[in-house]
């Protein structure tokens, strides 16, 4: 596995710039730059997140040449979602039109605005805890 130094240097020279681009770049001179390609010196956090930028990789890469996985959106939904309608309510919205979303918000405000104003409180489902706390008491005798 490459190191940090390994790492900027192959950097720099798959985005075509000299040494002392990447050091005007982060304003400072060209030894001091020349000296994290080398080994014999650390960048300053400051100093990484630019590297970071300027090269469009995550801090974890430079350092540790960890990269972040790429999930589609699709992915991600799936993977915070459990509930399928929320599933599908969300990725509709995801790829509505930007007209659409407006109208989704209006609508979501309106009924929120309407249920204040009545008072009525969503309808929560049950946690675990109370459906256990049911449990324990026994069947109801209507």
């Amino acid at each position: 596995m490459a190191s940090f130094h390994e790492r900027l240097k192959a950097l720099r020279q798959k985005h075509n710039l000299k040494q002392k681009d990447v050091a005007k770049k982060l304003g400072i001179t060209v030894s001091a730059y020349g000296y994290y390609e080398q080994g014999r010196r650390e960048p300053s956090v400051e100093t990484l997140n630019q590297l970071a930028a300027l090269f469009d990789v995550s801090v974890d890469y430079l350092v540790n040449g960890r990269r972040a996985v790429d999930f589609t959106l699709d992915e991600l939904l799936q993977e915070k979602v459990d509930d399928p309608d929320d599933y599908f309510f969300l990725d509709g919205y995801l790829h509505a039109t930007v007209e659409e979303k407006k109208e989704i918000r209006r609508y979501y405000y309106e009924l929120k605005k309407q249920m204040r104003e009545n008072n009525i409180k969503p309808i929560e489902p049950p946690s675990l805890f109370d459906i256990t706390e049911e449990i324990k008491k026994g069947p109801k005798n209507d």
